[in-house]
């Protein structure tokens, strides 16, 4: 399992914390969706999105052509917890990023 200071870096990075918050709040999220919301390239959400499964904050699911990451069901309680407290006192940092997944883009393609 992650590492405290592993999971401190992970949500020092503003795209990689963005994305942990929306996948708190929405669930499950494919990489289209992630990229919708940040407005960043494909292969910059894979990137990142690597870094958090490396560190286990993440799992994935291949779905076709299509993967989708949610927050690791075995996370540790406390680092759950500062997401939850990060997202409940911070719901406009992402508050742009999810009108633009409202609609899920990867289901038309």
């Amino acid at each position: 399992m992650c590492c405290s200071l592993s999971f401190y870096k992970c949500l020092s990075e503003e795209t990689r914390l963005k994305s942990l918050l929306l996948m708190k709040h929405q669930g499950q999220l494919c990489v289209c969706d992630l990229m919708n919301a940040l407005q960043l390239s494909q292969p910059k959400v894979s990137r990142h999105l690597a870094e958090l499964r490396k560190n286990e904050l993440v799992i994935d699911e291949r779905r076709g052509k299509w993967v989708y990451y949610q927050i690791n069901p075995e996370l540790e309680s406390w680092m759950v917890q500062i997401l939850d407290i990060t997202l409940s006192h911070n719901a406009a940092l992402i508050a742009q990023e999810l009108t633009r997944i409202a609609h899920p883009s990867c289901q038309n393609e």
